[in-house]
């Protein structure tokens, strides 16, 4: 039998703004996490009748297994780490700084191609909603999260199509998560996609221009 349950992000957007749409009201951000969530964020956004715009996070990998994330940075310098897990592995603070360096490199790089072409969304005093593709760690979420607190958000809502049930757990500084599937085996976000192409920059700018062009009413 088949593990995936979405067909693709888009679909997977559909699914989450049917959920959605019942339970946020008029003047919420949606913020997609690039590059990954911000397809799934785009349909939110469009079922909700809300602003689209990112919030710019990267997990920060184990060095000797990247895909294990022993924390997370945000724009605006938010740090969140896995304290446990860093003296677990007996991961150096060298180690660690190297990590953060590079991604941090990323981050900085990726800010500011978006906001050339997409200002960014006022949050002060907002209903915000931060969509991913899938909650793997819960790292990425909570940096997004407290990002999105320092930002000025008066409430905070993570939702993904899909999440580990201890991932889940691990969301911090949310209001709410919500979440329509949380396999008891999980596995990999996308092992739940039958179609799970690696989203491009190029696409999240597409993206933020058509639906700012959506809300404005100009051309994209």
């Amino acid at each position: 039998m088949e593990r995936w349950l979405f067909t693709d992000r888009t679909d997977a957007g559909h699914r989450l703004a049917s959920r959605l749409r019942r339970m946020v009201r008029g003047g919420a951000v949606v913020l997609g996490l690039p590059r990954g969530g911000v397809p799934v964020a785009a349909e939110v956004a469009e079922a909700l009748h809300a602003p689209l715009d990112v919030i710019v996070v990267r997990k920060l990998g184990v060095p000797f297994h990247p895909e294990v994330a022993m924390g997370a940075i945000a724009q605006g310098g938010v740090r969140v780490l896995d304290t446990e897990l860093i003296a677990q592995l007996g991961i150096t603070p060298e180690q660690l700084e190297a990590v953060e360096r590079a991604e941090r490199a990323t981050l900085e790089a990726r800010i500011a191609l978006f906001r050339t072409v997409h200002p960014a969304e006022e949050l002060a005093g907002r209903t915000v909603v931060i969509v991913d593709d899938g909650i793997a760690t819960g790292a990425t979420a909570s940096a997004a999260c407290r990002a999105a607190r320092s930002m000025g958000a008066r409430r905070v809502i993570v939702a993904a199509p899909v999440g580990g049930p201890d991932a889940i757990t691990r969301v911090h500084d949310a209001d709410e998560v919500i979440c329509l599937m949380r396999p008891g085996d999980f596995a990999a976000v996308g092992a739940y996609y039958l179609h799970f192409d690696q989203t491009t920059e190029s696409e999240v700018v597409e993206l933020l221009q058509a639906a700012r062009a959506r809300m404005t009413g100009s051309p994209s």
